[in-house]
């Protein structure tokens, strides 16, 4: 059960990342208005607070972070930019997941 509440923190965690930097483009890139940086604020605001809810050293947070963060990216990637991913990227998010696995649930011993 602890897996599943930590693998969850981290997609929520990526979720507002991902919709803050997201909304930025937006109105850099996009040409959108001025007023979606008032979400992507309170987006990466709601990012760096969700990051100290994890359980663990916040270096290994930010390090298994990083794969689940991929893998959502890839997902958005899918669902809002409406491109499928490859096998190539399929099989480097699971290299991903496997990485951050290793470094959240491996050994502590050193």
């Amino acid at each position: 059960m602890e897996i599943i509440k930590i693998l969850g923190l981290f997609i929520i965690t990526a979720l507002a990342e991902i919709i803050g930097c997201y909304l930025a483009y937006l109105w850099l890139k996009e040409d959108k208005s001025a007023w979606l940086l008032l979400p992507a604020t309170i987006s990466l605001v709601l990012f760096a607070w969700l990051l100290t809810l994890h359980p663990q050293a916040a270096g290994r947070v930010y390090a298994a972070y990083g794969g689940v963060y991929i893998s959502v990216a890839l997902m958005w990637l899918w669902a809002v930019d409406s491109i499928q991913p490859t096998i190539t990227d399929w099989v480097g998010v699971g290299v991903c997941l496997i990485g951050m696995s290793i470094i959240m649930f491996g050994s502590r011993h050193a």
